[in-house]
């Protein structure tokens, strides 16, 4: 078994969502309703939702459109992201 994609994907996702909106958001409804196995089972469900929408979308992408294509579209994307985070920033 190739367990390349699972420890990449999640060395990814684990460093990628350290201390963005999602994790303080948890946080919050942690202290609010003090019920942490509850807001850590709808944490799951609701990044097991995300994820799964994101494959699918993935998988679709990768059947209709060329590789080197979504690399740009990606590619593109990401620099864009980072223009505007600049651009609040100045």
């Amino acid at each position: 078994m190739n367990w390349t994609p699972l420890v990449s994907t999640f060395l990814l996702i684990l460093v990628a969502e350290l201390g963005d909106k999602t994790q303080l958001a948890v946080i919050s409804q942690a202290c609010k309703f003090k019920a942490p196995g509850m807001v850590l089972l709808g944490a799951i469900l609701a990044l097991g939702a995300v994820s799964a929408i994101g494959v699918g979308l993935g998988t679709f992408c990768a059947e209709v459109l060329p590789r080197d294509l979504i690399r740009w579209i990606a590619g593109l994307a990401f620099i864009a992201m980072g223009i505007l985070m600049l651009l609040e920033v100045i």
